[in-house]
């Protein structure tokens, strides 16, 4: 999807089903994939954030303890995030700005 939208170069690192086949590593729910990427931007889980759509991957950010995992999703699917660790749930990512208001 990344290279679909032309956006890869915004990104330090990325794994994905390639990399957990290469490397051996059991899929979401298992935090494997997330705790790699953090590893690989020598970050620890407790410095960084989550950003999921996914129950499982949700369930994935908070097994691996990480600082904040946050779940993307509308109506019922939010509640559903929720439920299954999400911090906090937005129905879009624009919601969410860090260094002062949208633009």
């Amino acid at each position: 999807m990344l290279d679909a939208a032309s956006l890869t170069q915004l990104f330090d690192v990325r794994v994905d089903g390639i990399d957990l086949r290469r490397l051996g590593l059991p899929g979401k729910p298992a935090p494997d994939m997330f705790l790699e990427a953090a590893r690989r931007l020598e970050t620890p889980p407790v410095r960084a954030v989550v950003f999921e759509d996914a129950l499982v991957g949700v369930e994935a950010g908070r097994a691996g303890r990480f600082r904040l995992v946050v779940g993307v999703g509308r109506g019922g699917h939010a509640a559903d995030l929720r439920a299954h660790g999400a911090d906090i749930v937005v129905a879009d990512l624009r919601e969410l700005f860090l260094d002062g208001p949208p633009m």
